[in-house]
């Protein structure tokens, strides 16, 4: 069975965490969402972020997610892919080394990554980046180009596919992302 990891923590987008779960479980694939620091079981706060014509995004509270999955008993090696929910949590999961050793190993392996928004943020900390093409929120543009990686600015329905790299800047893009994230997986299992 091909099964997915998605990271995810506290204040992660409410839509890049659910949509994605819930999509994939419905193609049949084993998902496991994790955060460090909690077990299956724990919750997590999520967010909602809306566009509403201010000069960024609003945010709301979201719903609690129940993770199905212990972060400390994850091993990178027995998933086929990985989704990288974007959000604030992004903001101190990148400080976590594990989590940047994950993504570095899925980078290593070729293995599919999806990363929507502030995901990216991770991908940057983690330095696997240089020379890749992708997209993301565009507060996360700067960031991008200092890790070495060129920032594509697309529609937020659009995703970049750049080998095993799909990018999203928000959570209009689902369908594009997914659709993408989905296509590279069928490529390796």
């Amino acid at each position: 069975m091909t099964s997915i990891l998605i990271i995810a923590g506290d204040y992660s987008e409410d839509y890049e965490v659910m949509v994605p779960y819930q999509a994939l479980l419905m193609l049949g694939y084993k998902v496991d969402v994790v955060c460090p620091n909690k077990r299956k079981g724990d919750f997590i706060r999520t967010a909602i972020h809306d566009f509403e014509g201010d000069q960024t995004y609003s945010e709301k509270p979201g719903h609690l997610f129940c993770l199905n999955a212990t972060f400390s008993l994850v091993e990178p090696g027995l998933y086929d892919g990985l989704y990288l929910a974007g959000g604030r949590a992004c903001e101190y999961l990148r400080l976590d080394q594990d989590i940047l050793s994950i993504c570095r190993d899925f980078m290593a392996r070729k293995a599919p990554l999806a990363a929507i928004c502030h995901g990216i943020q991770i991908l940057t900390a983690a330095d696997v980046i240089k020379g890749r093409k992708l997209t993301a929120y565009p507060a996360v543009a700067p960031e991008v180009r200092m890790a070495g990686g060129k920032f594509i600015t697309v529609e937020p329905e659009e995703s970049v596919v750049d080998g095993n790299l799909v990018t999203s800047p928000a959570w209009p893009g689902h369908p594009a992302l997914l659709r993408n994230f989905v296509s590279l997986i069928g490529s390796q299992t």
